[in-house]
């Protein structure tokens, strides 16, 4: 299929963060473009405003007749939509071209110079600095992100089309889709065992990814993942490697080793272990498109971030509100290691909402451990997502778990009293669910109350 044979481009799920960064491409290059989503979000009202037609009912008598005729359209669909779904079969039935969003992705991305970024954590972080050091240091690049980033205020990013920023993601095992010039693997915790059964079928999902790389391709992967490639690490012998980290003001400064030079007093504002790597590996790669190293260090100290990674919305000495999009145990360690870092000594509450049954089942044990550290825990009812409740697993059934005696259950509705109630110096949302739309009512709360 050609995509410039395509006039029409038809979303189902249109509003998922990877789906919308499509859908406004297509806008971008003049294709119409309309979709269905369960629910009207910010996301969705953003895509409304650039002319992309939008329902929120499953109906064929809601899509645009322009878009029913099969030899000028292209379905996009997300997995997490049903199969059962009425608008999906009636395209299924009548022999439209129907493709999932990595399929696009891989057919878009074929003909630039790909740089793939893979990992069971960290990849919208990365892929977001990858992005800006890319446009900072003036490669044409266009950016799919899985997250809005603040330094473009957006999941989508076109500069030009000779270089492609993608995150390549293992639900469903997406990424063997794509065939990118360099890669990258961040992390290979296990996740995503309602697809995969085990963590050894998603190593080796992780390692058919890795031989996709086109020839010559290079392939990043951080220091002890099971995996051949150019390493990265901190304070160890890793290709690229930081080295005698320093904090003043909240801004790691630190020397940065590659292969050829080392990058004295190099900045970073992104707090956590994990975002160093994240913005190493990065840097590592936009040196694979051209990108000079000096350059490129002074492209790191500009960084923003992404909404809802380590996002500071209140940062006052008497009160500090972070918010962040972790929803596996080895995300909220790596978010308590840097509030650790960044705000000793302070009592922190962390709002937690587990997101899927599945996660919450495989992983109650972790999860239990990672959030006992913490000095009091609230924690919303499960996200089902995509899927249906599983018997005998719930909040509570996650609560009885946690050993740290401050813990309870809180309704959202009562989320914003209890927090006043417990009155931290340090809060924490986490959560994939719909936590994220609270964050803005928490926000003007706490900060009205001061």
């Amino acid at each position: 299929m050609n995509l410039n044979d395509i006039q029409y481009v038809y979303f189902i799920g249109v509003g998922g963060i990877g789906m919308s960064a499509l859908a406004r491409y297509f806008r971008f290059i003049n294709k119409e473009v309309a979709g269905y989503d369960k629910t009207e979000t910010p996301l969705t009202k953003e895509l409304a405003k650039i002319n992309i037609d939008i329902h929120y009912s499953d109906g064929l008598e809601f899509v645009p007749k322009n878009f029913l005729q099969k030899d000028k359209t292209l379905v996009v669909y997300t997995p997490a939509v049903s199969s059962s779904h009425s608008e999906y079969q009636y395209f299924l039935q009548n022999g439209f071209v129907i493709k999932k969003r990595s399929e696009v992705l891989g057919m878009i991305t074929k003909d630039s110079f790909c740089l793939a970024v893979a990992g069971t954590h960290g990849k919208t972080t990365t892929s977001s600095i990858l992005a800006h050091l890319l446009k900072e240091t003036g490669i044409p690049l266009t950016a799919f992100l899985g997250g809005i980033s603040e330094d473009f205020n957006s999941n989508f990013l076109l500069e030009g089309t000779a270089y492609a920023v993608v995150e390549a993601d293992e639900f469903d095992r997406s990424f063997l889709q794509l065939s990118p010039n360099v890669a990258c693997i961040t992390s290979m915790d296990a996740d995503h065992l309602d697809i995969y059964g085990d963590i050894g079928q998603l190593h080796k999902s992780f390692k058919e990814f890795a031989n996709r790389l086109k020839p010559g391709g290079k392939l990043f992967v951080r220091k002890g993942l099971p995996l051949e490639g150019i390493t990265y690490g901190i304070e160890d012998d890793s290709d690229y490697c930081i080295r005698n980290i320093k904090i003043e003001h909240g801004t790691y400064i630190f020397d940065l080793g590659t292969p050829d030079t080392v990058l004295k007093g190099v900045k970073f504002n992104k707090p956590g272990r994990h975002n160093l790597l994240n913005g190493l590996v990065a840097f590592a790669m936009a040196i694979q498109a051209g990108s000079p190293p000096y350059r490129l260090a002074e492209a790191l100290a500009s960084f923003k971030g992404v909404q809802r990674r380590f996002s500071y919305k209140i940062k006052r000495d008497d009160l500090v509100y972070i918010d962040d999009y972790a929803h596996h145990p080895t995300e909220i360690d790596a978010v308590y290691q840097a509030i650790e870092e960044m705000h000793p000594n302070k009592k922190v509450l962390a709002v937690f909402q587990p997101h899927l049954f599945s996660r919450t089942k495989d992983f109650g044990d972790e999860f239990a451990k990672s959030l006992s550290r913490f000095d009091s825990i609230i924690l919303l009812e499960i996200y089902p997502a995509r899927e249906e409740p599983i018997q005998g697993v719930d909040s509570n059934w996650l609560l009885r778990k946690i050993l740290n005696p401050n813990k309870k259950i809180v309704q959202k509705e009562n989320l914003i009293v209890e927090i006043k109630l417990q009155n931290p110096q340090v809060l924490v949302t986490m959560g994939a669910g719909d936590i994220g739309l609270e964050v803005i009512n928490i926000k003007n709360e706490l900060e009205y109350a001061h």
